[in-house]
């Protein structure tokens, strides 16, 4: 009797432990529905909420710059093949995947801050062909801003202003209290033009065509914080892109290009008028009246069977190409190449580097112009750059500048090239090996002329030197293959 009844006990509790079991785990598979039914009534809501933010983000930037019309809505069937078109006419423009299709590049630039004044056809002139009737034109700063002195605002305009008068038969004087045909002033919000301003980080100014009234007027967002320097936006820059439209010039479709719409920072010590820019201006006024005509940096293409490079290295597995103010970025497992100005990315970094090499076991790249070099990390420039390379590297003061350099990751060993010469510096003793330099035949044989740019990629390292470009072999020292500079991108 004892011991059924210990058995009966025993399978009691059994079954006791079962039906709690199953009871845990019904309750925690209610808890877990409960839990995603949680997250799902937060989750929700924001993709719809960044859904609807998006929606009107494309509403309004197919209103402001292309010809959507203001009652078409992007939920209206009927609308939306209007709202793809121009999509496509704006990702054309800017030379993008044409989808007709928001996709997260097209988003990415329409969040842009950028000019007012719509887009149209590469540096044509403004719709109608408007210019002045003369060369000689007055401007006036009506309304100045709090961010900057007004001696600094007057250098600024005055300076942009000679960008266009050092190119074309212009000639651009001052007044102080009469009707100019220009009037510069700064404003926020709405300011009684038809072109409100929104706040800051989006349409930073825009300006009028040349015409009477408000015919060449120029407008800044007070909103905005305006500089001197690479920080938030430069005054000059977006000035000199104003009295483009001022004068008669509409936006270019050319990256590199001043009248570009998207702002984006360039060299102004000293700035030189992109050769996009000269052609627009004397299509509408003529050509300089210097004796030599100007010529101006042109965007570098990439498929040009001519392309030269200044420095290439490499950066966290993508290749960075340096072409004097221009980077042309490569990911080795994407055929597109994305083309920057350098101090888009690294805005105190000057155009025209010279050398540069990833040592990918410190995460840092070293950039070199002139005797002077710098350090990035990522996207960064360290701070208390730039030092010179005769202390840290050892180089004595005959070397002015550096040809090209790469790193080897298994030797822990710098490569730097001199004319035709070349320097091996230690990593980790952080100085130069002895006996160096050598003729860069000796180390390199079949390359034996000034190197422009390298960098090495596996087993191999590539030399460039004008349009052609050398595969190699590190460890057999031999060449492998004659290449041109351009192999990289599907040409």
């Amino acid at each position: 009797m004892f011991h059924e009844r210990r058995e009966s006990e025993s399978s009691q509790v059994a079954n006791l432990g079962v039906t709690l079991r199953k009871k845990q785990v019904k309750m925690m598979s209610i808890l877990v529905l409960l839990l995603l039914q949680a997250t799902a009534s937060y989750a929700f809501p924001a993709n719809l909420e960044t859904e609807k933010k998006n929606q009107q983000l494309v509403q309004n930037y197919l209103e402001k710059f292309y010809k959507l019309n203001g009652n078409e809505e992007l939920s209206k069937g009927k609308s939306a093949n209007l709202i793809d078109e121009e999509i496509k006419k704006m990702q054309a423009f800017f030379h993008l995947k044409v989808t007709g299709k928001p996709d997260a590049e097209t988003l990415e630039v329409m969040k842009q801050p950028r000019c007012g004044v719509p887009d149209v056809a590469r540096f044509g002139v403004t719709t109608g062909n408007p210019k002045w009737d003369k060369t000689e034109i007055t401007y006036r700063i009506v309304k100045y801003t709090r961010h900057l002195s007004k001696a600094d605002v007057d250098m600024a305009i005055k300076k942009a202003f000679q960008v266009w008068s050092k190119v074309s038969p212009l000639t651009f004087t001052k007044v102080w209290k009469e009707e100019a045909d220009i009037m510069i002033s700064f404003f926020s919000g709405d300011h009684y033009d038809n072109s409100p301003f929104y706040g800051p980080d989006g349409v930073l100014a825009h300006a009028f065509p040349p015409g009477k009234l408000i015919g060449g007027d120029i407008h800044f967002d007070e909103d905005e914080t305006w500089t001197k320097s690479h920080l938030n936006y430069n005054l000059f820059l977006v000035a000199a892109h104003e009295i483009g439209h001022a004068l008669g010039l509409a936006h270019s479709q050319d990256i590199g290009a001043l009248m570009s719409p998207v702002y984006s920072y360039m060299d102004i010590d000293p700035f030189k008028l992109p050769q996009d820019d000269i052609d627009g201006i004397q299509k509408i006024y003529g050509p300089s009246k210097s004796p030599i005509q100007p010529i101006g940096p042109e965007t570098p293409q990439q498929c040009d069977p001519m392309l030269k490079f200044d420095a290439i290295f490499t950066l966290r597995g993508e290749i960075m190409f340096f072409k004097d103010r221009f980077l042309m970025r490569k990911h080795p497992s994407n055929p597109e190449v994305d083309l920057h100005f350098i101090s888009a990315l690294w805005a105190s970094l000057p155009s025209g580097i010279e050398a540069a090499y990833e040592n990918s076991d410190r995460d840092e790249v070293f950039v070199f112009k002139g005797n002077r070099y710098w350090v990035l990390k990522g996207f960064d420039v360290m701070p208390g750059y730039p030092k010179e390379i005769y202390e840290t590297f050892g180089f004595p003061k005959t070397v002015k500048r550096i040809d090209a350099a790469f790193y080897d990751e298994i030797t822990g060993k710098t490569y730097f090239f001199v004319g035709q010469k070349y320097w091996r510096y230690n990593e980790n003793k952080q100085s130069m090996d002895p006996n160096f330099p050598q003729p860069l035949a000796f180390g390199f044989p079949g390359i034996g002329k000034k190197v422009d740019a390298v960098f090495k990629d596996q087993d191999s390292v590539y030399f460039f030197q004008g349009t052609r470009q050398y595969k190699f072999d590190y460890e057999k020292k031999r060449v492998l293959t004659l290449l041109k500079t351009n192999s990289w991108f599907n040409c």
